[in-house]
């Protein structure tokens, strides 16, 4: 198949769905297709290249940041991107079209599928669907509903990363949506070392806003700082210099290595140094660095948010505690920090669940519904099973 990818923000750019984005499309050209992404740009970045085996072309979208995108931002790279998406679609004439997140890049998938008849499909993330991060979305979905539901009507197929994800969109759009959790590639992996030394390494991974929450982690630890571990924070964000202030404020500073944003590299060297790693945030779709931490065998403690829990069965592979609850984070995760047994226990756990996020596997329920798409008299009958190993604890 030709496959034109449409992805608002492709790494460089944003966080783990464009990530996500980008390990989908170069697993597909894998697999024998032919995949071209546009999506946008920045000053820095070519306006063409050929990564991964994937061609990426970047339309101008007046984007400032690197890290997040405002709306009117996503609105811009709509607006940039239709002539290029339209002229791939009549000179090089896609089977299909992937849009990642189902809003704005459903939008301008919507619009070039009526002006040419190639079918999309829309793989919804989080944000992309009404509740699934209410305090940012709520309003602008309240705007954008008929258009949205439009884009979800039209769609020859849709798709979701999180049983979450899923169950809102379904609710959202009364139609049927296809889940196909994230995943990592598990080819070149090597067998993670599950011992748990003296002294705890724990990691935090994921932007510093208020989402992630790494102010109320920082103060968790400042009350358990009689223990014996050390915390490497990757990732910048608004609340970047408020969180070192809040370490300098506990006396944390030898204690707390903020590494900044890394590379992919030093970020999977990072997580293959450490033990447990810590997710406060508010609300998750389904986060990509969790099931990395599967993949180097460490324990995770996180909020209790839907979107997590198809990677986190409490008490197995980690903790899943009460939003927000610093007590409870306090009481609970100074019992996991002092019992070696039970830690190395849950990160064995972790490791054997790694296998149902196998990247490999998750290509293929995506090439299945691509390919029904293009063949609408055959649509794909079943439910992706992917990520069954925790089952009775996948759905919210």
């Amino acid at each position: 198949m030709r496959i034109l990818t449409l992805c608002y923000e492709y790494p460089p750019l944003g966080g783990g769905g464009g990530r996500m984005a980008k390990a989908i499309a170069e697993q597909l050209t894998k697999r024998g297709h032919d995949v071209r992404v546009q999506t946008a740009g920045m000053r820095h970045l070519p306006k063409e290249e050929k990564l991964g085996g994937v061609q990426i072309f970047r339309a101008p979208s007046f984007r400032r940041r690197e890290d997040r995108c405002s709306v009117a931002e996503m609105g811009l790279y709509c607006l940039t991107s239709f002539r290029p998406a339209l002229r791939h679609c009549r000179q090089w004439r896609p089977d299909v079209i992937h849009a990642h997140f189902a809003m704005p890049t459903g939008l301008l998938a919507w619009a070039i599928t009526r002006r040419t008849r190639i079918p999309y499909v829309v793989t919804a993330h989080l944000g992309d669907v009404p509740g699934g991060t209410p305090e940012q979305t709520d309003r602008l979905f309240r705007w954008v509903g008929p258009v949205a539901a439009r884009v979800w009507r039209d769609a020859a197929a849709a798709t979701a990363v999180s049983s979450f994800v899923q169950e809102l969109a379904e609710r959202a759009y009364s139609r049927r949506v296809v889940r196909i959790l994230n995943g990592v590639d598990l080819s070149q992996g090597k067998t993670p070392s599950l011992e748990v030394p003296k002294k705890r390494r724990l990691i935090f991974v994921g932007r510093f806003n208020p989402q992630k929450c790494p102010l109320f982690l920082i103060d968790v630890l400042g009350c358990l700082a009689q223990l014996d571990w050390r915390l490497t924070m990757v990732g910048d964000g608004l609340l970047f210099n408020a969180a070192r202030r809040q370490a300098r404020f506990y006396g944390l500073e030898d204690r707390i290595t903020f590494a900044g944003w890394l590379t992919n590299d030093e970020v999977q060297s990072a997580l293959s140094d450490a033990d447990l790693l810590l997710m406060p945030s508010n609300f998750e779709g389904l986060p990509l660095a969790a099931i990395e931490a599967l993949q180097h065998g460490l324990a995770i403690v996180t909020s209790d948010i839907p979107g997590i829990r198809d990677v986190v069965q409490d008490e197995v592979n980690g903790l899943r505690l009460p939003l927000g609850n610093k007590e409870a984070w306090i009481e609970r995760l100074r019992g996991l920090l002092t019992d070696e047994v039970r830690l190395a226990q849950m990160k064995a756990a972790s490791w054997k669940n790694a296998a149902a996020f196998d990247l490999e596997r998750i290509t293929r329920d995506y090439e299945k519904v691509l390919q029904a798409a293009v063949q609408p008299s055959d649509p794909p009958t079943t439910r992706s099973q992917t990520g069954q190993a925790l089952k009775g604890d996948g759905r919210a």
